[in-house]
């Protein structure tokens, strides 16, 4: 599946390759730029934004950042919290939760073999692709028994669906977690880059978002005794979020190819299904699934007009 998504990203740019070199020269030549403008950066700014977060958790077991100094600094500015009372009402799913990411840590560093040869294969899938793909796509449509007419509709909606949730979900989190990221930085906000990371996993989720961050960390900064940066950066968050329903409409539904509840449900029972790659494939098959059914009632219904 990360190969399908990576192919139909990549395919324009093969396309054009394609004018000067052969179809295999531009299919490797178009990997082995994607990994080094792509792939490199990307796994630098995870290793840092890791070490970050190692960091913060080191600060808290030290002591550095324990309950009672935050509750501490939030009674200096006036206010009273029990975070004791509140850590033992909710102390069972907290638990719960640091259990999993433990778990999910050490099963992504015991798996790693199996990750490099799932990227091996991975890579060889979408050469494969990037070579092939319009022979496979004219062979697909050559066996399908399906009027002709109604494989141009269904590529022409499995193709917004695509641009929709692949390009236009990830521009969108992109947007927001560089201009969060920006503002934590100019306020000096220590770990901006693991904070800038969670910005964009969380607004790639809808119903979450950037305000999974913007509204911690201004806490933070209002309990450590900066209440003129935790007001901006709550000003400035609440705007990037905001942006959220501008941003999304302007490029995710441009084509009017999904709507609210086929992102929301997509994306969350794609990721139960299917994993990570559920955040793009789950939007699409669920609009890919209404768009057979909206062709075969239109089908249908010339039929009996007919």
């Amino acid at each position: 599946m990360l190969a399908i998504v990576l192919a139909y990203v990549l395919v324009p740019v093969q396309q054009r390759l394609e004018r000067y070199l052969s179809s295999t020269m531009a299919a490797i030549t178009l990997i082995v730029i994607s990994i080094v403008v792509i792939l490199v950066p990307v796994a630098y700014i995870l290793t840092i934004a890791i070490q970050q977060g190692l960091g913060l958790l080191t600060v808290i077991q030290d002591g550095e950042l324990s309950l009672d100094i935050i509750e501490n600094r939030i009674e200096n500015i006036g206010y009273v919290i029990d975070l004791d009372l509140l850590y033992a009402t909710y102390q069972e799913p907290i638990a719960t939760g640091l259990q999993r990411l433990a778990t999910g840590a050490l099963t992504v560093i015991s798996g790693l073999p199996g990750l490099l040869i799932g990227l091996t294969v991975t890579m060889f899938v979408l050469f494969t692709l990037l070579r092939d793909g319009e022979q496979f796509l004219s062979w697909l449509q050559a066996v399908v028994p399906v009027s002709e007419h109604v494989q141009r509709e269904l590529l022409r909606e499995l193709d917004a669906l695509m641009w929709a949730s692949v390009i236009g979900n990830v521009a969108v989190a992109a947007i927001q977690a560089v201009l969060l990221g920006i503002g934590l930085a100019l306020l000096g906000v220590p770990g901006v880059v693991f904070l800038t990371v969670a910005t964009f996993i969380l607004t790639l989720l809808p119903l979450v978002g950037a305000f999974g961050v913007w509204i911690p960390v201004s806490l933070y900064l209002l309990a450590i005794g900066r209440p003129t940066a935790a007001v901006l950066l709550f000003v400035f968050g609440s705007l990037v979020s905001v942006s959220d329903f501008y941003l999304r409409p302007a490029i995710i539904n441009r084509s009017g190819a999904l709507n609210v509840a086929i992102i929301v449900v997509g994306i969350f029972g794609g990721i139960v299904l299917f994993g990570a790659m559920g955040l793009f494939v789950g939007p699409v098959v669920l609009g890919g699934a209404k768009a057979v059914l909206d062709l075969f009632a239109q089908e249908r219904a010339e039929s009996s007009s007919s």
